[in-house]
């Protein structure tokens, strides 16, 4: 669906308003705050207001759906106990609603959940089965067991009990508001969360938007409503793996068809860049399912030109796992379009990698890759800090000119998850005798990380010293850290020592470790095997 088609809501009064209105949630959720968000409000020329539904008991939003459907089963069904299908939020939710009204709880989860989520839930008290590699081969065994034991399937999101515990998040809102606010972003995955929403906006403000967000390979209900049907997707991309689901549910689909204004798609730099957003207004680390809302309401913004509005992304989940941080924090750059990794083709001879450091002048860099293959040409990959894509394109018009060809890899998948960590490669023997510059030497270097650190470095080399491997990485510390590959003349090799006391940082030469020799070092025939290089 594009930006700007509007579903038109409904004006009639939701029968969920009243299913909303005597939700029972409040015995395990709290009313989560609704936080402004100064950095973003001042970036974007719009209030914006997070729901912080990250704060809740179990860090999501999915306790109120949850706790809503159970508290109101029979008894019976309670001494029988409940099952639910799940990998994460909806799983710590239900085994939290069990422990609070004392019934036994079953979650069915992939084998591949991640062992935190699985020790969270069995923490809660919940029996935790693993079952199948995917979220539908967990819901199958689920619902086998449902039958084979008597329990109770408790659905994610097509059920309107859960639905309307979600939708006291609308209640708050609204209440916490001083004024109706002009738009509330929502994430979406099997929905739940953006029927109860919407049915309680649109029963009391109908004129206050309500914004779906996905991410774009995993885009059911925007396909869904652009096709006027449930629509299956084949495959549904997992970094937001909250909303990885295939087909949204049939209520939840009539609910949105009825209430929700549009749909917004997002991409996974977008949402790794609404995850520091947050950071940097709250220091909480939100879930990749958890900052959706956040990436569309700031992708609706620059599409429809959104200023001096009031604006509520509501933060639906913080349960990050750990080793998703490097990723998010690399490619959070790219997706605020404030770092363009470019491939930059230089000439192999004496002062060019300067005159290429002269034209960056004082950008800072996020990397720099470079190996010498060719005694004629090198291409460099590089990453430069930018103020947007127009800055994009000035910094390569200035490089052409300099005489240096460049392409833009920023949008290039196969560059910003492998290319940047395997630029590198031998250094053929012909390269070095071409040169005649003598024996390759490596060294590593750390320097106080400032802008034009790198830049004073690079200038104060001699430029008869051939540089034949560098490589920087910035890593958001204090200290920067870099590894160059360097052939000095025989002649010279007092100026390079001399060069190195001089230096005001650290250094440590490498020129002997294993791990160079073998993978970076020159091509030699007569290189040691591995087992001569453990037992020198």
């Amino acid at each position: 669906m594009s930006q700007d088609d509007r579903i038109h809501p409904c004006p009639v009064a939701s029968p969920y308003l009243q299913r909303i209105l005597r939700a029972r949630v409040y015995d395990v959720a709290i009313e989560s705050p609704l936080d402004p968000a100064p950095n973003l409000s001042r970036r974007l020329g719009n209030r914006v207001l997070l729901k912080r539904e990250d704060l809740q008991p179990v860090f999501s939003f999915k306790l109120r759906g949850a706790y809503n459907r159970m508290v109101g089963l029979a008894p019976e069904e309670l001494r029988r106990g409940v099952i639910a299908a799940s990998a994460g939020n909806h799983a710590q939710g239900v085994a939290l609603a069990a422990q609070k009204l004392g019934c036994t709880a079953v979650i069915v989860m992939p084998v591949t959940t991640p062992a935190m989520k699985v020790r969270a839930v069995a923490a809660r008290g919940a029996e935790v089965v693993l079952h199948g590699d995917t979220y539908d081969e967990a819901q199958a065994e689920a619902r086998r067991l449902e039958q084979a034991r008597g329990l109770t399937f408790i659905h994610p999101f097509d059920d309107p009990d859960v639905i309307a515990g979600q939708g006291t998040i609308a209640l708050e809102i609204l209440r916490q508001c001083s004024e109706p606010p002009h738009a509330i972003y929502v994430a979406v995955g099997g929905g739940g969360l953006i029927a109860g929403i919407a049915a309680y906006v649109k029963s009391l403000w109908p004129e206050v938007e309500v914004v779906g967000v996905e991410p774009v390979d995993a885009d059911a209900m925007t396909r869904s409503l652009a096709a006027g049907e449930r629509v299956r997707l084949e495959q549904v991309g997992l970094f937001a793996d909250g909303v990885a689901v295939r087909q949204v549910g049939e209520l939840t689909f009539e609910l949105a068809r009825r209430h929700v204004d549009r749909m917004v798609t997002v991409d996974t730099d977008a949402i790794c860049a609404a995850i520091k957003d947050v950071f940097e207004d709250t220091r909480s680390i939100l879930e990749p399912a958890g900052a959706l809302a956040v990436a569309g309401m700031k992708q609706d913004v620059q599409a429809r030109g959104l200023r001096d509005r009031t604006l509520v992304a509501v933060a639906c989940g913080a349960n990050m796992n750990f080793d998703r941080l490097l990723f998010v924090a690399e490619r959070a750059e790219l997706g605020e379009d404030r770092e363009a990794l470019l491939a930059v083709e230089i000439p192999e001879e004496p002062g060019s990698l300067r005159r290429f450091c002269d034209l960056l002048g004082q950008r800072s860099l996020t990397e720099f890759s470079y190996r010498l293959a060719d005694p004629r040409l090198a291409h460099i990959f590089v990453g430069v800090q930018i103020s947007g894509r127009d800055d994009t394109a000035r910094l390569m018009a200035d490089l052409q000119a300099g005489g240096f060809p460049c392409l833009d890899l920023s949008g290039n998948e196969l560059a910003k998850l492998h290319l940047c960590h395997m630029v590198g490669g031998r250094l053929p023997a012909s390269a070095g005798a071409a040169l005649e510059q003598g024996e390759e030497r490596l060294y590593r270097f750390e320097f106080p990380e400032r802008p034009g650190a790198l830049m004073a470095f690079v200038s104060a080399l001699h430029p008869n010293w051939n540089i034949s491997i560098f490589h920087y990485r910035n890593h958001g510390a204090d200290v920067g850290r870099i590894v160059v590959g360097v052939q000095v003349p025989p002649a010279e090799i007092d100026d390079w020592r001399a060069f190195l006391a001089e230096l005001p940082y650290q250094w440590c030469e490498e020129t002997d470790n294993p791990a160079y020799r073998l993978f970076l070092g020159q091509m030699d025939p007569s290189l040691p095997a591995i087992t001569a290089l453990v037992s020198a």
